[in-house]
């Protein structure tokens, strides 16, 4: 039965080619929309390279001071030595890597400046991340202990500072704000995106101008702390919470100011929300704000596909009259008009998927977004089908319900 529906349904879309055209146009650029939506979130949030670990670890970011009534706050990144005492001693993480926020250099080549990001890192941090690297390695505990003037660069820096011709770059120097460094390794580099991992170039915590010896709770560095499953995060998360709730209230205090310290070790996906979100009533209401944007891009248009799809059916009020004299139930024809709509959506999907990869490839290869990867990987394809499918019944069950619940006669005269 489901075979002769979709026979129906591919004959309907070949009888009326101008009807065929703009539906198939509403539903492909709708779900194309939506697909690199879903592909750039994937981008974003998932785990790729050089994070591919994201899936087990948890990120310490931000330390929350305020008071009981929430009125007075302050917030920030943490010091490097507050780190060291409450997230380095975590006995239930694999590897624990202390890294600056970010950073800003400059470095100079035939008199021309070059911008730079910088980023002071732990030796962990070529651990829990997984960078691939061109040539040379990464630098190991005794550049950290002898504070060695020890560098890490991308790929994009390696050509834009000694030129494309360079066969290898390991053992040369590379001078940024009048400190030479010498190039012990090159990492093909990471999105912009990825902020805990982005940098065109990587020095020890050691090397100068870290201000990793800054006392007190606040500084500029968070951690990545890796677990050895996913399983082990929700006990790292109960042991971290363990270790703030022993620091003393004079610590953060300020002068009676606070009495409460808020610091979190949650995935990446529970720590970009709490940068927008303070509480479980702001994230509720942060996910009907999406959900009411997700339900307007698809569902405008599935209105509009809905009068095609009427008008589109009311054609065949003669055949539906037909079928119901000769005993026809009106659920046989809704499920037949709702398979035929929901084919005729993955039609348009099909091409979207096509157009989606097109505007990625396009993305991808614009320098829009350095090292960018959005890609069609298996969660986005699924989502993609998933989304075919809701649209497909978003614009096609009213129509179908309308013309299933046609009167024989009624229908015989349209």
């Amino acid at each position: 039965m489901l075979s002769n529906y979709i026979k129906i349904g591919w004959k309907v879309l070949l009888r009326h080619p101008f009807y065929t055209f703009i539906t198939l146009f509403g539903i492909t650029l709708t779900l194309t929309v939506l697909m690199v939506v879903t592909s750039f979130l994937d981008h974003l949030f998932g785990a790729h390279y050089p994070e591919a670990k994201r899936g087990r670890s948890l990120y310490i970011a931000t330390i929350l001071q305020t008071d009981s009534a929430n009125t007075t706050m302050s917030s920030g990144p943490a010091s490097f030595e507050f780190l060291k005492k409450y997230a380095k001693s975590l006995k239930t993480a694999e590897r624990v890597s202390i890294m600056n926020n970010f950073g800003f250099s400059n470095a100079y080549v035939n008199g021309k400046r070059i911008k730079l990001n910088t980023k002071y890192t732990d030796v962990d941090f070529w651990s829990v991340t997984d960078f691939e690297f061109l040539e040379g390695k990464p630098y190991d505990d005794t550049n950290i202990r002898n504070a060695d003037h020890v560098a890490v660069i991308t790929d994009a820096l390696r050509k834009e500072y000694f030129g494309s011709d360079a066969e290898t770059v390991v053992g040369k120097t590379i001078d940024i704000e009048n400190i030479n460094y010498r190039v012990i390794g090159v990492v093909k580099g990471s999105p912009p995106t990825r902020v805990y991992t982005y940098s065109d170039v990587y020095f020890p915590y050691t090397a100068p101008k870290s201000n990793y010896e800054e006392k007190g709770m606040r500084g500029r560095f968070v951690a990545i702390v890796l677990a050895k499953s996913r399983d082990d995060l929700s006990a790292i998360q109960a042991e971290f919470d363990s270790h703030i709730a022993r620091i003393p209230r004079s610590e953060y205090s300020d002068n009676n100011r606070f009495n409460v310290l808020i610091v979190k070790a949650d995935t990446y996906f529970d720590h970009f929300l709490s940068m927008f979100t303070r509480g479980e009533k702001d994230r509720v209401t942060l996910y009907a704000i999406v959900g009411l944007v997700l339900l307007m891009i698809m569902g405008l248009p599935a209105v509009n596909l809905v009068n095609v799809n009427v008008s589109r059916i009311l054609e065949r009020a003669s055949e539906i009259g037909v079928r119901k004299a000769f005993g026809a139930p009106s659920k046989a024809l809704l499920w037949q008009f709702i398979i035929e709509n929901v084919f005729i959506t993955f039609i348009g999907g099909a091409f979207a998927l096509i157009l989606t990869l097109v505007v990625i490839h396009f993305i991808n290869s614009s320098g829009w977004i350095a090292y960018a990867d959005l890609t069609i990987n298996l969660p986005v394809f699924l989502v993609s089908v998933l989304v075919c499918l809701v649209f497909g019944l978003l614009s096609g069950v009213l129509p179908a319900f309308r013309m299933s619940k046609l009167k024989i006669a009624e229908a015989l005269k349209v």
